[in-house]
C-alpha cells in the first residue's frame, strides 16, 4: 500500500539569502560628527552570488551633503557609474528632493539652490539602468510620511535602513558616527571613622 503523506520537494524559499557586510575603508570625516565609510555586501552562501538578482550596483544612504566631494571623487576612482537615482534630504531625514540623471552634479545643484534646508543625500545606482525610471517614481511616491507602511523597514528621521536589505555584491557607502570617548569613573568607598 502507498502512503498517502509521499515526500513532495520543499518549494524554494523567497527569502533573500543573508549578506555579509564588509567595510573596506573611511572615505570621509568631518572631524567632529560624521565619517563616510565604504564596503561590499559578500554572499554568505555560494548560491547567492548571482549578479543578475541585483537591483543596485551602489548605494548610500542619508550622507552628509559635507561628504558628497568625497564620495564622488572615490567612485570615480573605482570607475564606478555615477548615474542613477538621488535624494536630498533636510536636517530632520526627510526626503525634500528625488530626481534622476548625473547623481553627484543634481546633488551638488539642488544643494546650491537650498543650502540652508538641505543636509544629507542618498543615492543609488541602478545595476539595469531600464528600471531606473521605476525606482524614481516608487521613491517619489512614497516620500510622504504617511505613506510608509512597512514598519520593518520605515525611517523616518536621521537612522538609515538596514544595509543587509540591499543584495550581495552591492557596494555601499556608510555614515558612522563619531564614538564618545568613555569616562572612567572611580567609585570612593566611604572611610568609615573609627570610634574607640
Amino acid at each position: 500500500m502507498v502512503s498517502s503523506t509521499s515526500e513532495q520537494p520543499k518549494p524554494k524559499s523567497r527569502r533573500k539569502p543573508p549578506s555579509k557586510k564588509v567595510l573596506e575603508g573611511q572615505i570621509f570625516s568631518d572631524k567632529s560628527v560624521w565619517t563616510v565609510h565604504h564596503g561590499v555586501l559578500e554572499p554568505t552562501l555560494q548560491a547567492n552570488a548571482d549578479d543578475e538578482n541585483r537591483l543596485f550596483q551602489v548605494v548610500g544612504e542619508k550622507l552628509p551633503f559635507s561628504s558628497l566631494l568625497a564620495v564622488k571623487n572615490h567612485m570615480r576612482s573605482r570607475k564606478l557609474s555615477r548615474q542613477g537615482v538621488y535624494v536630498a534630504h533636510d536636517s530632520m531625514g526627510c526626503s525634500r528632493y528625488v530626481g534622476r540623471g548625473n547623481i553627484f552634479a543634481r546633488l551638488e545643484a539642488r544643494k546650491k539652490a537650498y543650502p540652508l534646508v538641505l543636509e544629507y543625500y542618498s543615492f543609488y545606482v541602478v545595476v539595469n539602468k531600464i528600471h531606473e525610471r521605476e525606482v524614481e517614481t516608487l521613491l517619489i511616491r512614497a516620500a510622504g510620511f504617511l505613506l510608509e507602511f512597512n514598519d520593518r523597514k520605515k525611517r523616518v528621521g536621521l537612522a538609515p535602513g538596514n544595509i543587509r536589505d540591499y543584495e550581495s555584491g552591492t557596494v555601499f557607502y556608510e555614515r558612522h558616527g563619531k564614538q564618545k570617548p568613555v569616562k572612567k569613573t572611580i567609585r570612593k568607598r566611604a572611610v568609615i571613622a573609627k570610634e574607640a
